[in-house]
């Protein structure tokens, strides 16, 4: 039989439908949406396994009934809508005050696809938050993008939890990981140490998924429970998804590592990693502060060798394959078009885009200038909750290859807004996007 590369991989979920925010279901329905969605299942437990049929067919019901249509002023494409956070707060706090559900299209931020301006309004106790923006409809996936770009728009949830979550992100990062346990890479590294030949494939990917065991998901910086969490896990399952070739990437020009690696000649990297991180220029700013700007695609893939002692555990290297870097350079060259085919990619872009304006309003005192409060937004409003992923199964499958076999076993998310917000260049010219933009006495967004 021919030498193989093995590969290993999370068995993770792809993004979950964020119930509340998008159609006021039957008890029924949320317990479907709960408990499938995009590919994966996760119960009570947080454990996360693939989903059954049955389970598909009841989700794809609840896409067929879902209602998000935008109302008929929202629908057209516009390279820029701005939403007021001054009547976006008083809205939230009407609908809190009288019991009533927030409209919908407050809980999609009036379609907008990205934050690309911050624009501060003083005489008008107001914050503005603007970019492209247009109706929306439910994807494949269960997101809710844009009608016709399918990009994804942003969400209240996300919105809530990144502002929340600035103050300590300024000390911690915003992550997410999925890891062996030292345990696991023990039993896995003995039985490694045992093979001399592959033998019956399914036998020996048992053996060796037996071995590794569950691996741990670990979320820090915002609550393993909400949207903004689960959006960092999917993206990290759909990174490793095209790089191990479990599927083929939607885009040309990203084959996958293990295609980057089968032609290559000696000993492979046995454990790469890779993390996405944000990916941006220096923010822009008008002289006075007022206007800025977010610049850049938005997303990096990082890489490095991991390397795992006796005891399992892992020992940072700080170094990575030259196919490992080349994969992360082509993922990270081809991002913008992933996320256009991708809404799993768009989703991570966005809760980038939000954490790093929401350092950069923390950090520039920006409504303290404007003279606007957040009270319902920053402490009463509640955000969407879902079950929190505990553990995923390995998953382990082959590839012939002339060399030995390598095994992908972690890689995650892991954003420093603050850092991205200590970067700041002056622009003259993103004063004017300002000047072009007024706030209208209780009308929440902007045309």
């Amino acid at each position: 039989m021919k030498p193989v590369v093995l590969r290993t991989f999370l068995t993770c979920f792809s993004i979950a439908i964020v119930l509340t925010a998008i159609c006021s279901p039957r008890q029924a329905d949320a317990q479907v949406v709960q408990r499938a969605v995009g590919g994966v299942a996760i119960d009570a437990d947080g454990v996360v396994s693939v989903p059954s049929v049955e389970d598909e067919q009841a989700l794809a019901e609840v896409r067929r009934n879902a209602q998000v249509d935008a109302p008929e002023e929202l629908q057209k494409f516009t390279e820029l809508r701005g939403v007021s956070l001054k009547q976006l707060e008083a809205t939230l706090a009407e609908c809190l005050a009288e019991g009533k559900p927030i409209p919908e299209a407050v809980r999609y931020l009036a379609g907008l696809q990205r934050v690309q301006f911050v624009l501060v309004y003083p005489e008008q106790n107001d914050v503005v938050l603007a970019g492209p923006a247009e109706g929306w409809r439910m994807d494949s996936l269960g997101n809710v993008v844009g009608a016709t770009t399918g990009r994804p728009v942003l969400l209240l949830d996300d919105l809530i939890v990144a502002m929340r979550s600035s103050e300590a992100s300024r000390l911690e990062p915003i992550s997410c990981s999925i890891d062996p346990t030292a345990e696991g890479m023990q039993r896995l590294q003995s039985v490694v140490s045992t093979l001399r030949t592959i033998g019956n494939p399914q036998t020996t990917m048992r053996r060796l998924e037996e071995a590794l065991g569950p691996q741990v998901v670990s979320v820090a910086g915002v609550p393993e429970t909400s949207h903004f969490a689960r959006v960092m896990v999917a993206a990290d399952f759909r990174m490793k998804r095209l790089a191990m070739n479990f599927e083929p990437a939607p885009v040309s020009n990203l084959p996958s590592f293990l295609h980057l690696i089968k032609g290559s000649r000696g000993k492979s990297s046995t454990t790469p990693r890779w993390w996405m991180a944000p990916n941006y220029d220096p923010l822009a700013r008008d002289a006075e502060g007022l206007a800025w700007e977010l610049r850049g695609p938005g997303v990096k893939c990082l890489t490095e060798q991991d390397h795992f002692d006796a005891s399992g555990k892992r020992q940072q290297s700080g170094k990575a394959s030259k196919a490992a870097q080349r994969w992360a350079q082509l993922f990270t060259e081809q991002y913008s078009e992933l996320a256009d085919h991708d809404s799993t990619f768009g989703q991570l872009r966005n809760v980038m885009d939000l954490a790093v304006i929401a350092a950069l309003i923390d950090k520039e005192q920006l409504m303290v200038r404007a003279g606007c409060e957040l009270p319902t937004l920053m402490n009463e409003a509640s955000p969407s909750v879902f079950h929190a992923p505990k553990q995923v199964a390995s998953q382990v499958s082959f590839i012939e290859r002339h060399g030995n076999f390598t095994i992908s076993a972690s890689g995650g998310v892991q954003m420093l807004p603050w850092q991205i917000a200590d970067r700041i260049e002056e622009v003259s010219t993103v004063g004017n996007v300002r000047d072009g933009i007024s706030p209208i006495s209780d009308q929440w967004w902007i045309e």
